[in-house]
């Protein structure tokens, strides 16, 4: 602020910039925990982060970003919590040790895809600690992530979304309101919809790609044959280009996650209703691609889950 300027000088953006500055805590620091740190550090809010793995937090450092040493020490006197986290069961395990520096009224917003159990174990964690629980996973990869352009897929209530709304701002591109109740798990639901496609395409893609290394067909030929039509699409030649450039290093989204998120997606299916032959499909071929020794390459590596043995693209 210039000399002599007061108060009623700011503009309202200024106000709003100052009044909306919070201290966030990061709590799982891997591909998508630590973009959204950055993000959230130069959108000038003050971020702390934790990590099991304390030296894949480190770099955050050179950001601006506060390195704790335990999720209690990261947590304290903070006024958002963000979780992003391998499943539900780390993510409680990582609460349960914050738990002694949590403060009642906190915001906590749960990224990850939890399943929907797992939500609603988070969620009674979040009761028990008087937690406004937000169900927050968000939709896209380390590009995304890292430009923060994520969409975020929200459920929780009306009170202290004036507390997470800064924070979906300076991670993501656009924010989803599906309830106000993050422990139906509205947000979880719709993320469970949205990656039982991704995966669907990404194995898909994946077996094109194999088949026509079986047939002797060039790929380009295929994706010419399609090109502009209604069966070509911008994920199919991202995800295939990853396998033919042989660049599955570091990941977008890991084949040990897209493995762990297709039996969420099985089991949400099944415990509903509803058989889910893809999707199983999918979760077979990912988890088959990790045993090969690839679970933490792009999930575009399920391709070689149609081979024997670990082959070149």
């Amino acid at each position: 602020m210039g000399r002599g300027q007061s108060a009623r000088d700011r503009t309202t953006e200024e106000v709003d910039a100052m009044t909306h500055q919070l201290t966030v805590s990061v709590l799982g620091t891997g591909i998508m925990g630590a973009a959204m740190a950055r993000n959230l550090a130069r959108a000038g809010h003050t971020v702390h982060a934790w990590n099991r793995t304390r030296a894949k937090a480190e770099p955050l450092a050179d950001d601006g970003v506060r390195i704790a040493g335990s999720p209690e020490q990261a947590v304290r006197d903070t006024d958002v919590v963000l979780t992003m986290l391998h499943d539900a069961s780390a993510t409680l395990d990582t609460m349960r040790e914050a738990a002694p520096a949590l403060r009642p009224g906190t915001a906590w917003v749960q990224a990850g895809t939890a399943g929907l159990d797992g939500v609603a174990e988070l969620a009674a964690f979040a009761r028990e600690h008087g937690l406004l629980f937000y169900d927050a996973p968000v939709l896209g990869t380390r590009q995304p992530a890292e430009a923060g352009k994520l969409t975020v897929l929200a459920a929780g209530p009306l009170e202290g979304r004036e507390k997470v709304t800064p924070v979906f701002e300076a991670v993501g591109a656009r924010t989803v309101w599906s309830g106000e109740d993050g422990a139906e798990g509205g947000a979880t639901r719709l993320k469970l919809v949205a990656n039982s496609w991704v995966l669907a395409v990404t194995a898909a893609a994946g077996e094109a790609l194999a088949l026509s290394k079986a047939l002797g067909v060039d790929p380009h030929g295929f994706f010419d044959l399609v090109a502009g039509g209604p069966l070509d699409m911008g994920y199919l030649r991202a995800k295939s280009d990853l396998v033919l450039e042989g660049r599955l290093t570091p990941p977008q989204f890991a084949v040990s996650t897209a493995a762990k998120d297709a039996r969420l997606i099985v089991r949400a299916g099944s415990d509903n209703g509803v058989r889910l032959d893809v999707a199983e499909a999918a979760a077979a071929r990912m988890e088959r691609a990790a045993a090969q020794g690839h679970a933490d390459e792009d999930m575009a590596a399920a391709y070689f889950a149609s081979f024997d043995e670990k082959t070149d693209s």
